[in-house]
């Protein structure tokens, strides 16, 4: 096996990849919250929606395998977005086990005023979007290879 070098202190705060993923992560919410908050909305409930934006009706185990997250997790924001008006929760027909999530009209109008948000995120953060878009690249290969 071959020994990776990682330089003088392998455990420097500063070159922890967990630490950095951390912080960004953090930091990137904090850029969303604003930017979310006049829709009633935190940064978790927006996921939701991303994902119904891409497809709805959907089950709730497929909200939480896109989302990477567990049903029961979803629950209390789905809860939230119901009384919100923006999503409805019902048995899917047929097969009274699985409970399907769709977008109310209101969760639908949503999402025209959604669309600008992604361009104020990148102008707040003022990092080029050839950048972001590296960056977004990376991870999600840092992701497969943690899953991995």
């Amino acid at each position: 096996m071959t020994e990776i070098d990682l330089g003088e202190d392998p455990l420097a705060l500063e070159r922890q990849v967990c630490f950095a993923l951390s912080v960004a992560a953090r930091s990137v919410v904090g850029v969303y919250r604003p930017l979310l908050e006049p829709h009633g909305l935190t940064h978790p409930q927006y996921l939701v929606l991303l994902a119904l934006w891409e497809r709805s009706p959907r089950s709730v185990r497929d909200l939480a395998d896109t989302l990477c997250s567990e049903p029961a997790t979803l629950s209390p924001l789905l809860k939230r977005l119901e009384a919100l008006d923006y999503v409805t929760r019902r048995r899917r027909q047929g097969d009274e086990r699985t409970l399907e999530v769709s977008l109310t009209a209101a969760g639908e109008a949503l999402r025209a005023e959604a669309e600008k948000i992604p361009y104020r995120v990148v102008e707040r953060l003022g990092i080029d979007v050839a950048d972001l878009e590296r960056l977004n690249s990376a991870l999600h290969r840092v992701i497969a290879a943690a899953r991995a």
